[in-house]
């Protein structure tokens, strides 16, 4: 059974042109909403018809439009659909034996808002996003078990009361995976985890970054890798002929993350500095010690938190990048990434400008980079596309 949205005639053209996140503030009668994964017939006030959808609150939006067509009802049909078609347009991925770790599905940009399915070498890791969403797990788990071929799935639920990762066990069916699971990201091994937090160890949306720095940036030079996680930056950039690489994060477990992930890949980690402090605090100490980077990557989360610090990339990003200008040598390589959505690659690009400027030194931007194309991206929903990467070179004033 379906329940009647009613959306706005201010918002009518936004929603008609195929925008697919349900907005609290486009939706007339809000009262009608009372049971995560209802599933939605969405009409403007006139009741020209929009869509089919579900409820499921995150902190984007409360639901997804699924469906322009007055045919498809919300059901295994729909999911299946849409699965195999997401699953179709990563056959080159499937087919790559140097890369055996994926997006399969991208959320909205593969029709189902609020859901994101990762593939690592034969096993699935489903995120779920709302309890919206999560109402179709069966749905999803009967699509993957019939239309691909599937070791094992785990899942992430990603939707506590503040919005972040419900601590579960986290295997949902097949066979178990034995940790570290080893996959390949261009040929290159990385350990991950399925079974251990929110986070299992590689950021794939750099993958295409990852193969930058090894493939064009890192030879012969001296790299520091900032809010480093497993240190994966820094792997690539040593397999590119880095000199050495400097990895800094403040969490504890990336000393041995990162140790792991140099082991796997035959490097000796003993020859690179794989340091456990406040980013912030590590900037101050090298540049009174004069140290200077041929490369310096920053990758920091949108929000964080430490004793001394808080850190918004909305807010702080200038002083971060002035951070970093103050130790990357003349002619060296500053990697900039954000993935807050709320700032756009315009804005991004200011606080370069921003930064450089107030610090009276020249750049030039030599690369751009956004989601590899497995993250498919909904065309009337570039909000998604929240990858912004820069590699901006100290030019010699």
């Amino acid at each position: 059974m379906e329940t009647t949205v009613k959306i706005k005639m201010g918002f009518s053209n936004k929603y008609q042109s195929g925008y697919p996140l349900l907005m609290k503030e486009a939706i007339a009668n809000p009262q009608v909403l009372t049971e995560e994964g209802q599933c939605l017939n969405v009409v403007d006030e006139k009741g020209t018809y929009i869509g089919k959808g579900y409820y499921g609150r995150q902190n984007k939006g409360v639901g997804w439009i699924l469906t322009n067509s007055q045919n498809d009802t919300i059901g295994q049909q729909l999911f299946d659909r849409k699965i195999i078609k997401a699953a179709g347009q990563r056959r080159s991925f499937f087919e790559d034996p140097h890369t055996t770790a994926f997006r399969l599905f991208n959320g909205e940009g593969d029709g189902i808002g609020g859901l994101t399915i990762d593939y690592f070498d034969g096993y699935y890791l489903i995120n779920w996003y709302s309890e919206g969403i999560y109402r179709f797990k069966s749905e999803v788990v009967d699509a993957l078990l019939k239309h691909t071929d599937c070791r094992g799935i785990y899942e992430k639920k990603r939707f506590a009361t503040d919005g972040k990762y419900v601590e579960d066990d986290d295997f949902v069916t097949g066979e178990r995976g034995e940790f570290p699971l080893v996959v390949q990201e261009n040929g290159v091994n990385v350990a991950v985890y399925l079974n251990e937090g929110a986070m299992v160890g590689v950021f794939m949306d750099q993958r295409d970054v990852r193969k930058a720095i090894q493939d064009r940036y890192a030879e012969g030079r001296t790299v520091l890798n900032t809010f480093s996680y497993t240190g994966a930056f820094s792997v690539f950039a040593s397999l590119g002929g880095a000199q050495k690489t400097t990895s800094v994060d403040l969490a504890n477990r990336s000393l041995p993350k990162t140790i792991e992930q140099f082991s796997l890949n035959g490097l000796d980690y003993e020859a690179h500095d794989i340091i456990v402090e406040d980013v912030f605090k590590y900037f101050k100490r090298a540049e009174r010690r004069g140290d200077r980077f041929g490369m310096v990557i920053l990758d920091p989360p949108s929000f964080a938190r430490s004793k001394k610090f808080t850190f918004s990339a909305a807010k702080d990003y200038v002083n971060l990048l002035q951070e970093a200008i103050a130790i990357t040598e003349e002619n060296g390589v500053i990697v900039a990434s954000t993935n807050h959505a709320g700032v756009s690659p315009k804005k991004f690009r200011s606080f370069v400008d921003k930064a450089f400027k107030e610090m009276g030194e020249k750049y030039k931007i030599t690369g751009t980079f956004s989601l590899p194309e497995d993250y498919r991206v909904h065309p009337a929903y570039p909000e998604g596309n929240y990858l912004k990467v820069l590699f901006i070179e100290r030019v010699k004033k």
